[in-house]
């Protein structure tokens, strides 16, 4: 990582606009050239090839040199996602400041999209029901903080998928959501959880009613929320859509989530990011689960934690889950391998004698 020293003359292409702010075109006048700087920064480092990652202007100004690596990895074979396990309370302002401490983390290990739990930013009425108890809160402080945790999420470079309270009008009640926010700080869509509990449907939540997909770097995302564990239908969509990987936020301390989780990750050939507050992680803590099932990675269960992983497609200990088991299956439900198979003969139509 570097850090900005001085300024170097922009191409002949590249002029400077007349609405920058602190930097003018005299100030370049006897400054080198960009193929000159890159030049003497180039052999300052000891493993080239490398990319520069440029960021757009209107954050902070910020050069990445990293190695590399297109040449040996696909880079559709795989992602490095990090799943953060923070506090949450009833307190926006403090929940922002742990995402945000949790996201900078995240961007140092190299990930490209960040999970945090169920109601990581605005607080879970399902853990604090007095407090939330016919929606008498203050809205502003979840607008600033998500407005904030946006715009660092574009600083970064990083996706972000966060839980929170979605305030609706009048006097609907919130929907119970996962915003997600992309590399450029900008929400590109929102998860509404679907399936409620009885707690939240009869006093706290609106249902939501969609599906939420979408794709980083070559692989396909989708959200799932809490007791939407106990739905298998919901977790077969998935897999119907073509996601790779299902982001689970949970705010709940009952092990049996991770356990079915696990079961619908062997069953569907998805990884499954399963995010808990660090107050649940006791139980249950934050993981990575493979396709095939098994628990990929583990965040600590004794407080906040955050994890980076790589969901990698050329793994060998996956090639079952991913190539073999995951498109047999389809197959299988498509019911077309079996059809042509299927003989008429009595033996087969008589079912009550031996």
């Amino acid at each position: 990582m570097s850090r900005l020293e001085a300024l170097m003359r922009p191409p002949a292409h590249a002029p400077v606009t007349a609405d920058q702010t602190g930097i003018t075109t005299a100030m370049f006048a006897d400054r080198p050239p960009a193929a000159t700087v890159l030049a003497d920064f180039d052999a300052t480092l000891n493993a080239p090839p490398y990319v520069t990652v440029a960021h757009q202007a209107a954050q902070p100004a910020r050069t990445d040199r990293r190695p590399d690596t297109r040449g040996a990895v696909n880079v559709a074979d795989r992602i490095r996602i990090a799943i953060a396990q923070t506090h949450v309370a009833a307190d926006p302002a403090a929940n922002g400041t742990a995402i945000r401490a949790a996201m900078r983390q995240a961007a140092d290990g190299g990930a490209r999209l960040v999970h945090f739990a169920e109601g990581a930013l605005s607080g879970y009425a399902g853990a604090a029901k007095p407090h939330y108890a016919g929606w008498h809160i203050d809205w502003a402080p979840v607008a600033e903080q998500l407005a904030v945790t946006m715009a660092l999420a574009g600083e970064l470079g990083v996706w972000v998928v966060v839980g929170g309270n979605h305030r609706l009008t009048g006097d609907h009640w919130p929907h119970n959501s996962v915003w997600v926010i992309n590399d450029s700080g900008d929400v590109v869509d929102r998860y509404d959880k679907r399936l409620l509990s009885h707690n939240e449907i009869s006093g706290f939540y609106t249902p939501g009613e969609h599906v939420c997909t979408f794709a980083v770097d070559g692989f396909t995302f989708g959200c799932l929320l809490c007791i939407e564990v106990n739905f298998p239908e919901l977790w077969m969509q998935q897999a119907d859509l073509g996601v790779d990987c299902v982001l689970f936020s949970s705010f709940s301390e009952d092990p049996i989530f991770e356990i079915i989780a696990r079961g619908h990750a062997a069953t569907t050939g998805c990884w499954v990011s399963m995010a808990v507050p660090a107050q649940c992680a006791p139980a249950a803590s934050s993981a990575l689960i493979g396709p095939h099932g098994y628990l990929l990675r583990r965040a600590k269960s004794d407080g906040p934690d955050v994890v980076c992983v790589d969901l990698d497609r050329t793994d060998a200990d996956l090639d079952i889950a991913l190539n073999k088991a995951r498109p047999w299956r389809a197959a299988a439900r498509a019911g077309d391998i079996y059809a042509t198979r299927r003989v008429t003969d009595a033996r087969s139509l008589d079912r009550t004698h031996p």
